[in-house]
């Protein structure tokens, strides 16, 4: 079973090159991040043309996320409890899907961006990362498989971006950020790609020749519990989907189960 996760970067505009790319690598589920559309606009037939289900939650033109896949999703189930919103009716943003797959229970999910240290956005980044960590701690208390997978916008390690020296007072580095992740980890969730794949980035900015510098980052991620992990016996950043007209800013990343 092939699993992956990719922000897309508004499906309407990659659909073509998104749904080429899954049936090129024989994709079973994928985690889709910033749709950025709403239900009634999302391309549905050309996944169901090439064999795959959909489920997804969008509200406008920002955000959303999704799952296309071979088989049949379970228990789907938008946002989660205690989720945090933003702005001043702190309304929620489309961030958050969940659905099991042949009894492994997946979340597609894009962390808040954050903005600027010192913008409301990076509390709200914080919390909602916070809240996310405390129910997944609630989840994996029975052994179902789980893998959280999506762009978390942020850089656990110095070697996740091409300069450090060159996000000084930035967010996605920030020490606060990395323990938040580090506290996925601690409640016994773990990386099962970097063991595999050490190095590599799955974003480039599209501004100042980015990705012909290879001056990237990897924050996107797939993090499962040991159920999950055990399961997995290889893994894929697959960067050469940032080349080529059109394509998103993150690449894909993929997981194979047994």
């Amino acid at each position: 079973m092939r699993i992956a996760t990719h922000n897309v970067n508004s499906i309407r505009t990659r659909v073509g090159r998104v749904v080429d790319w899954l049936k090129r690598a024989d994709i079973d589920v994928l985690a889709m991040q910033e749709i950025k559309c709403k239900p009634e606009q999302f391309p549905l037939q050309a996944f169901v043309d090439a064999g795959y289900h959909v489920v997804l939650h969008g509200l406008n033109q920002w955000n959303g996320v999704a799952f296309a896949s071979k088989m049949q999703p379970d228990d789907v189930e938008i946002g989660f409890a205690g989720m945090p919103g933003f702005g001043p009716d702190l309304a929620q943003e489309a961030r958050a899907i969940g659905a099991t797959f042949n009894g492994i229970r997946l979340w597609s999910l894009y962390i808040p961006n954050g903005r600027t240290l010192d913008d409301p956005h990076y509390d709200y980044k914080l919390e909602w990362l916070d809240r996310l960590a405390s129910v997944t701690s609630e989840w994996i208390e029975d052994e179902t498989p789980l893998a959280l997978m999506g762009d978390f916008n942020i850089a656990p390690l110095d070697t996740d971006v091409w300069d450090m020296d060159a996000f000084i007072g930035q967010t996605h580095v920030s020490e606060a950020e990395r323990q938040a992740f580090e506290a996925f980890e601690q409640i016994g969730m773990q990386d099962v790609v970097r063991p595999l794949v050490p190095e590599g980035y799955t974003y480039w900015d599209y501004q100042q020749l980015r990705f012909p510098k290879n001056e990237g980052m990897r924050i996107d991620f797939i993090l499962g519990n040991e159920s999950f992990a055990e399961r997995v016996t290889g893994a894929e950043i697959h960067r050469d989907e940032r080349k080529g007209e059109g394509p998103s800013d993150h690449v894909p990343v993929v997981v194979e189960l047994n």
